[in-house]
């Protein structure tokens, strides 16, 4: 896409980086040209909701980690993002903590010893909350898509679960699977 539009592609996101490197963000937009950010609006323990209780396969209400994000390209706010990990991956961990983290939080969670063998993405269309409309720094009418991802290990076990929410008119979603 061109302007302030981007395309987003999911791969770097679910990849360690190696060590000393940038998150897969800033390094996406820094090849592109480009200035990427992110601000940690806040970070800790949380009961999860119905829907991350379904996502991460725990009980509604039992503790979770999260991480809320504003993600910014150009100083400008493109995408809310909320991470949720399971409190026995995440709690005392620097994922439970509003500090950016070398390499992302797959690099954190791969030297953990949890990392991702298989990813569900499921992509939704709708108008924005009110929140997320000024947050966002939307016009009128203008809907957003959201996207919920889990991230499984492999023994299939939820490691992560990401709900994304940016700009439809400001977003080119490109999805590519080997196979075998």
């Amino acid at each position: 896409m061109s302007g302030t539009g981007w395309t987003s592609t999911s791969m770097p996101y679910l990849t360690p980086r190696a060590a000393g490197e940038s998150d897969a963000w800033t390094h996406e937009t820094m090849a592109a040209g480009r200035r990427g950010g992110q601000r940690i609006v806040h970070a800790g323990e949380t009961p999860a909701s119905a829907e991350v209780a379904a996502l991460l396969g725990t009980d509604e209400g039992e503790t979770v980690v999260v991480r809320r994000r504003v993600i910014e390209l150009d100083g400008q706010p493109c995408e809310l993002t909320d991470t949720f990990y399971p409190a026995r991956i995440a709690a005392g961990t620097p994922l439970a903590g509003a500090a950016r983290i070398r390499g992302g939080a797959v690099t954190l969670l791969a030297s953990l010893g949890h990392v991702g063998a298989r990813v569900v993405e499921i992509v939704t269309a709708r108008m924005p909350s009110d929140e997320e409309h000024d947050q966002l720094r939307m016009g009128q009418e203008e809907p957003v898509l959201r996207i919920a991802r889990v991230t499984y290990d492999a023994a299939d076990t939820p490691l992560q679960a990401d709900l994304m929410v940016m700009p439809a008119a400001r977003q080119q979603l490109r999805y590519e699977t080997r196979i075998g």
